[in-house]
């Protein structure tokens, strides 16, 4: 998944990263922007984007909160939240800034 990003000028910042309000499964930067990445397989992309509940998507803002008080700029930070589906056949699409504070 990693390579997805990277291949679109990313870095990786951190893989499964681990905060006390949970596990972001990738962390990326894009110049000053910080990228939390939430991985979801399935079957089908549709049935992968199912997967994603209200309650995962306040988890990851709340470690993305966390993630961000190691920064420079802090809460102040440019961040994105993606959603990235996997499929059956290890097809990737990734949907940008599919939630914000949720």
């Amino acid at each position: 998944m990693a390579r997805d990003y990277t291949g679109r000028a990313h870095a990786v910042a951190a893989k499964r990263w681990r905060g006390l309000g949970g596990e972001i499964d990738l962390v990326m930067r894009n110049g000053l922007q910080v990228v939390f990445v939430e991985v979801k397989k399935s079957a089908s992309f549709a049935r992968a984007a199912t997967r994603l509940s209200q309650k995962q998507m306040h988890r990851l803002v709340a470690a993305g909160s966390e993630f961000l008080a190691n920064e420079p700029n802090g809460q102040l930070t440019e961040v994105r939240f993606d959603l990235a589906l996997v499929n059956g056949q290890g097809q990737v699409q990734v949907i940008k800034n599919a939630f914000g504070a949720a």
